[in-house]
C-alpha cells in the first residue's frame, strides 16, 4: 500500500512538472526569433514580452499574497 503524498512533495512534483513545461514553452517561442523565417517589428516583440511579464508578475503575486492573508482593522 503506496503512502499518501504530502502536500509539499505534491506541490514540488507538480511545480516542477509545470514550471519545465514553461520553461520549454519559452524556448520553443524563441525559435520566432530567426529573421530569415519570420517577420516581426520592435512594437510586436514589446507586446509579446509586455504580456509575459504582466502575467508573470500576477502569478507570482498570487504567491506572495497568499501567504499574507490575515485581517486588520
Amino acid at each position: 500500500m503506496a503512502s499518501e503524498e504530502s502536500k509539499h512533495d505534491r506541490f514540488r512534483r507538480l511545480a516542477t512538472q509545470r514550471t519545465n513545461a514553461v520553461l520549454h514553452r519559452l524556448q520553443i517561442l524563441s525559435y520566432c526569433a530567426n529573421p530569415q523565417l519570420y517577420d516581426y517589428s520592435d512594437e510586436d516583440i514589446k507586446k509579446m514580452f509586455r504580456a509575459i511579464e504582466s502575467e508573470l508578475r500576477r502569478v507570482k503575486a498570487t504567491f506572495t499574497n497568499s501567504s499574507k492573508s490575515q485581517f486588520s482593522l
